[in-house]
């Protein structure tokens, strides 16, 4: 249920883009930015080919490696380097929601190329960014919810029956926390840690919906600018983001324990977005327009309600429950470390936002 509604937001928001885009336009273009000597089709072209295949591989590098490196002891969940790179990655995903997503937002939604009214007289970005934090957090509980009592009913049931049954992918759960030894055989500690891998796999879902739009909204705006002044620094930050943003969604997705084809396809879908996008804004270059009106309201409400989902997944799904855990309540030296890394995320990011 949850990889189909997932899989349905983000067929929404493309389609939603698509359309938004391809209506035509009832407000001129802004054409403030037409003299630029840096637009140059010809040579903007190649750059964005390039930057296809760059991103392309350092998504996929950042969001296979918490994966391929869980049989490195060092970096497995259960040793403290794996907390504190997820903590580093938390704060990329922190700093992007406030210091990328966000200000692209106000900048878009209140650009002088849309009317003053209603645009210029009330913080629409903060507004879809407010609601969107909201429903994300009425979406992560009801799901955990109702997932939660479908295991309790499923765990009852198997206990009834000697042949046992319920979900054949809870079979293989792992200890978590505070689950060791006999204790976890204990009905209780079992659905306890049933709930637990249930919260990662809510968390690995919703924070992989906020990340592909984002994704695909910023491919699309590199796709369709020819801005050849900024294009060379965006891949090298657009690299870096998709690296790291990816190794904490792949953190994530270890901590989730789906079967090998449901990770295949959460890496696939983050891996293939952005240059997705940018295929997309090259396609649509000749009737896309940075500055219509239509694409700064569309592109605007989308980065602002994505950013709110980004934002709360990072304080309250990622950086909360690491923090509040037993294990880094109990050490306060991993703890300052952890902090540290949070803060590095977030600065590398904000540093990125000079560029994009």
């Amino acid at each position: 249920m949850a990889i189909t509604s997932a899989t349905l937001f983000k067929i929404i928001f493309v389609f939603f883009i698509l359309v938004t885009l391809l209506t035509p336009r009832a407000v001129a273009d802004c054409e403030t930015q037409s003299a630029n000597a840096c637009n140059n089709k010809k040579k903007a072209l190649p750059l964005k080919v390039i930057a296809i295949f760059a991103i392309l591989v350092c998504s996929i590098i950042g969001i296979t490696l918490p994966l391929v490196t869980r049989s490195i002891p060092a970096l497995s969940p259960e040793n403290d380097l794996f907390v504190i790179v997820k903590c580093f990655a938390a704060g990329i995903i922190l700093g992007t929601g406030f210091m990328h997503v966000l200000p692209d937002s106000f900048d878009m939604l209140r650009s002088d190329c849309l009317k003053e009214k209603p645009w210029h007289k009330f913080p629409f970005s903060g507004f879809v960014a407010m609601f969107s934090a909201i429903i994300t957090m009425m979406v992560d509980s009801l799901a955990t919810s109702a997932y939660t009592k479908k295991i309790r009913t499923e765990i009852i049931s198997s206990q009834s029956s000697p042949a046992g049954g319920g979900d054949q992918e809870m079979g293989g759960v792992v200890n978590f926390g505070h689950f060791h030894g006999h204790h976890y055989n204990h009905p209780e500690n079992k659905t306890e840690g049933q709930s637990q891998l249930l919260r990662y796999r809510v968390i690995a879902m919703v924070l992989e919906l906020g990340i592909v739009v984002h994704s695909v909204v910023i491919g699309l705006g590199m796709g369709a600018s020819n801005n050849t002044c900024t294009i060379k620094g965006l891949i090298a930050a657009l690299c870096f983001h998709q690296m790291f943003e990816g190794m904490g969604l792949g953190g994530c997705i270890l901590q989730a324990q789906y079967k090998s084809l449901k990770n295949v396809t959460m890496m696939f879908f983050f891996s293939v977005t952005t240059p997705f996008g940018i295929v997309l804004g090259i396609a649509l270059s000749t009737i896309y327009r940075e500055n219509s009106s239509s694409a700064l309201i569309t592109v605007g409400l989308l980065n602002a309600s994505s950013a709110g989902l980004l934002i709360y997944m990072a304080l309250v799904d990622l950086l909360s429950t690491d923090f509040m855990s037993p294990r880094l309540q109990g050490s306060i030296n991993l703890q300052l470390k952890s902090y540290l890394a949070v803060f590095l995320g977030a600065a590398g990011m904000s540093l990125m936002a000079k560029w994009a």
